[in-house]
């Protein structure tokens, strides 16, 4: 029995090291890149026609149409009839936590047992090693903000780049925000399995609400305390759920409040009051409700996609497609993300792509896939757009990013270096061709 079970372990290690596929992360460039002949989006509405992009030693140094010809020894990207785009931000996300969504418990490292960690840093979890991120290069995905899950105080997020050995190395912003995650005021019939969908039964309703008021208080407590222990100029003994909450009150982090329903953001709005942090609303299905009191608050939302079902049965069937547009017409900074399991978040562009077809501009949506969520997440300053000084950070694209059927991601460079665009589902396409010989 023993010698079957052995047998039947080194035949599975032996199929996954012959699937593995050969796609290293790309070396430093210290040369210079010229991006050429391409329309260039740039993230902020702006659109050259024919532009060139030069790039040195990772970082933009002229986008325009007169920059001149490449010198002999220069790296030159032909993107003639192609699009030029920023690469996208996938601005919350369990990705490199999470390898096989509700799948092999192993793979999975997202959550932590217990109801407050703050002191839990979901880069350490991080594995650059992932299958799917390959896919998601491919899809123009580039940068990511990585969060953990579960509990009422879930950890602090960090914000990587797709292209890396370590998450050492895959780090761009360590420890960018704090996440929380609020109570549902609603009880829905079905228990948790059916709680997103709309028209089911609740009971208890008046219990939930009691049940939520009670663990907001907890969650507010535990802030209290934080702010207390801060406060106090020495420690006889350190806190270390209560020091991790450092960065966020002195406002070196955000606030990130998972949530959807109003009652949810009303609170994260109360927070922001109380405490004095920069809040983040993430999830706000019910956000185009309260635009106007979310834009006077200076309170931000990382919608979690578009294509979904309405959050409630008496709203419209495509109000998940008009949230973006509501949220942009009254100012509001928003962006749009990706937490579709099943598609492991490689639909980013094409959420934006819905969006722009109720209500937004092209532009408009693009930016809500790139510069905006670099606003949110607080990496504007280099990267979200191809300007001056930011970081290389480029997809290019032959047809539309943001449609489905046109869109084909030839090149993309990560902080200047020419990353391979190569993935599992690649490799398998190009092996039954050969096998049927296909052309």
């Amino acid at each position: 029995m023993k010698k079957i079970l052995w047998s039947c372990l080194l035949s599975v290690a032996l199929l996954s090291a012959g699937a593995q596929e050969v796609i290293y992360p790309a070396k430093e460039f210290k040369g210079k890149t010229f991006i050429t002949n391409g329309t260039i989006h740039v993230g902020n509405g702006t659109v050259i026609e024919n532009g060139t992009i030069v790039i040195s030693n990772g970082k933009i140094t002229s986008v325009g149409t007169g920059a001149g010809s490449p010198a002999s020894d220069a790296r030159v990207i032909d993107a003639k009839g192609k699009h030029v785009y920023p690469g996208l931000i996938l601005a919350n996300t369990d990705i490199g936590l999470k390898e096989i969504a509700n799948g092999v418990r192993a793979s999975n490292d997202y959550t932590e047992l217990g109801e407050f960690n703050s002191n839990i840093r979901a880069i350490t979890a991080y594995n650059t090693d992932s299958r799917v991120m390959a896919v998601l290069r491919s899809n123009g995905i580039l940068l990511a903000s990585v969060a953990p899950q579960g509990g009422s105080v879930s950890g602090s997020s960090t914000i990587v780049q797709l292209d890396a050995w370590n998450w050492e190395d895959a780090a761009y912003q360590m420890d960018a925000g704090m996440h929380i995650n609020l109570p549902s005021f609603i009880s829905r019939g079905g228990g948790r399995r059916f709680g997103g969908f709309p028209g089911f039964p609740g009971a208890g309703g008046a219990d939930a609400g009691k049940s939520a008021l009670e663990k907001v208080e907890e969650i507010k407590s535990f802030f209290r305390q934080a702010k207390a222990y801060l406060q106090e100029p020495a420690h006889s003994n350190v806190n270390l759920k209560l020091e991790a909450m450092r960065p966020l009150m002195e406002k070196k982090q955000k606030l990130f409040v998972h949530g959807d329903q109003i009652k949810q953001m009303l609170i994260a709005i109360d927070f922001a009051k109380e405490f004095g942090v920069d809040v983040v609303i993430v999830g706000g299905s019910e956000s185009f409700q309260i635009a106007d009191l979310l834009k006077a608050n200076n309170i931000s939302v990382i919608l979690d996609q578009c294509l979904n079902l309405p959050a409630t049965e008496d709203d419209d069937i495509d109000q998940p497609f008009k949230t973006p547009a509501a949220l942009q017409k009254a100012g509001v900074l928003y962006c749009i993300s990706d937490d579709d399991d099943n598609t492991r978040y490689r639909n980013l562009s094409y959420n934006a792509g819905i969006a722009a077809t109720f209500g937004l501009t092209k532009e408009e949506a693009l930016s809500a896939i790139t510069l905006n969520a670099a606003k949110i997440l607080g990496v504007d300053g280099k990267t979200g757009s191809i300007e001056v000084g930011k970081d290389a950070n480029i997809v290019v694209c032959e047809g539309d990013l943001l449609d489905m059927k046109s869109s084909t991601v030839t090149d993309a460079l990560i902080q200047g270096r020419q990353i391979n665009l190569d993935n599992k589902q690649k490799q398998l396409y190009e092996r039954y061709k050969y096998k049927y010989s296909l052309k």
